[in-house]
């Protein structure tokens, strides 16, 4: 069958690197992709439409004949492009938009958990500063910090932890009176600190059954020991020993299985993919957040430790049977480490040229997972805040994670930044 991912950064990439390697997969098409999938040749091309062109991209599957379509990123799914593919008859992998706004409404998505009983840090809503200022000013000296999050999608960075009142109320400021996250600050949630270690856990769904993925650890701010601007991500590894078996138990119990049961109740199934961001503490899990895709850059890691066939489970969970689908992982450890541009995430420049030592052929355990790349004739530059996730496989995290850094030290790029601690708390 021919196959559309869409989505243009190393989760997209990752992806193609599964799946065209599958027997079942005739064509592999990415819209829009980027350098690292416009080299990948064979069955692989990019499409020049962009990931939120959702009528533009339903237009090409229809009269290219595409088998199945996979949702990279999150705002086609808001945009409701699994609706508009399901009404043309076209196989889609993804949840319907009423179902996506586990992710695309923080509000949404905290009621969802209080109705459902799924362990959540306690949470106030607010939609006008003086609301959200007077709350700020009621808490004791004890309810400190506190978690300000947009409801709205912000490519992950709507979220901050107020240490104090003062910096709540300068975050408060930033959203409702100079609008830094636009309309998806219409509604702010303010809610407890969790305490504890953080972890992803990723489900693919029917909507009824489901198959669990190796749990993950993200590494989001910018800066190493985990200071700084939070960003997409600057790393992950997996499995993420925080994650034993006990709490794995214990998420599906109290968080996977009430969440598709709650969403089925409430008239709008969940299909796709289910991220779990979850934090740990004490062996017990809370849930963070939901999001409705795989997440970047743990896809980068999760998918490499998947040893059966990912097409094969995709289409399942489209047509049903997900059970009857081999699911298997690899044994070992993933690690990748995300070069991003100097600046990000702020401002950062690109067109950059990138140069990479023919030495990374040679690492056989090491994948180069473009992000923010782009292909000008032979040259490769660079075309966004993330440019590579390089990712490494082995049979502990801590040879995973000397392989991914020795492949970082061939791939060169002015202004290249990423931390050196990838995986540190684990070892």
């Amino acid at each position: 069958m021919k196959v559309l991912i869409i989505g243009s950064g190393g989760r997209e990439h990752a992806m193609a690197h599964s799946l065209a390697g599958s027997d079942l997969v005739s064509a592999l098409f990415v819209a829009p992709g980027n350098g690292g999938t416009a080299m990948m040749g064979g069955k692989v091309r990019n499409v020049d439409v962009k990931a939120a062109a959702v009528d533009a991209l339903l237009d090409f599957a229809r009269n290219e004949g595409i088998g199945l379509t996979v949702v990279g990123p999150e705002q086609p799914l808001e945009a409701g492009i699994v609706d508009s593919f399901r009404s043309a008859g076209m196989k889609i992998v993804g949840p319907r938009r009423d179902a996506a706004r586990l992710e695309s409404s923080k509000v949404f998505s905290k009621d969802f958990m209080k109705r459902h009983n799924i362990p959540t840090a306690a949470y106030n809503v607010f939609r006008d500063r003086g609301s959200a200022m007077a709350y700020l000013d009621s808490l004791p000296a004890s309810g400190w910090p506190q978690v300000l999050k947009a409801s709205g999608l912000c490519g992950g960075k709507g979220v901050i932890i107020a240490p104090d009142p003062q910096s709540a109320h300068r975050a408060i400021g930033e959203m409702f009176d100079e609008r830094v996250f636009g309309d998806a600050a219409d509604e702010v949630v303010i809610e407890d600190f969790l305490k504890g270690e953080e972890a992803s856990v990723f489900v693919l769904t029917d909507g009824v059954e489901y198959r669990l993925f190796l749990p993950a650890q993200d590494h989001k701010r910018i800066g190493e020991g985990d200071t700084g601007k939070n960003t997409g991500g600057m790393g992950a590894y997996a499995p993420a020993p925080v994650v034993t078996a006990e709490v794995m138990k214990k998420v599906e119990e109290r968080v996977v299985v009430p969440t598709l049961e709650g969403m089925r109740s409430e008239g709008c199934p969940f299909t796709g993919f289910l991220y779990v961001g979850l934090m740990i503490d004490g062996g017990e899990p809370s849930v963070v957040e939901y999001n409705v895709r795989l997440g970047d850059p743990e896809t980068q890691v999760v998918l490499p430790l998947l040893e059966s066939d990912f097409a094969a489970a995709l289409l399942a969970s489209v047509e049903g049977g997900l059970r009857d689908v081999p699911f298997t992982m690899r044994s070992g450890s993933a690690s990748t480490v995300v070069m991003a541009s100097e600046g990000y995430p702020g401002s950062y420049p690109t067109g950059i040229a990138v140069a990479i030592d023919d030495s990374l052929k040679a690492m056989k355990e090491c994948s180069l997972f473009h992000a923010g790349t782009a292909l000008e004739g032979e040259r490769l530059l660079t075309a966004g805040g993330r440019v590579f996730s390089v990712t490494a496989v082995g049979p502990t995290l801590r040879e995973s994670l000397q392989s991914a850094y020795r492949a970082v030290a061939a791939v060169h790029f002015d202004g290249a930044v990423f931390r050196r601690d990838i995986g540190a708390r684990a070892l």
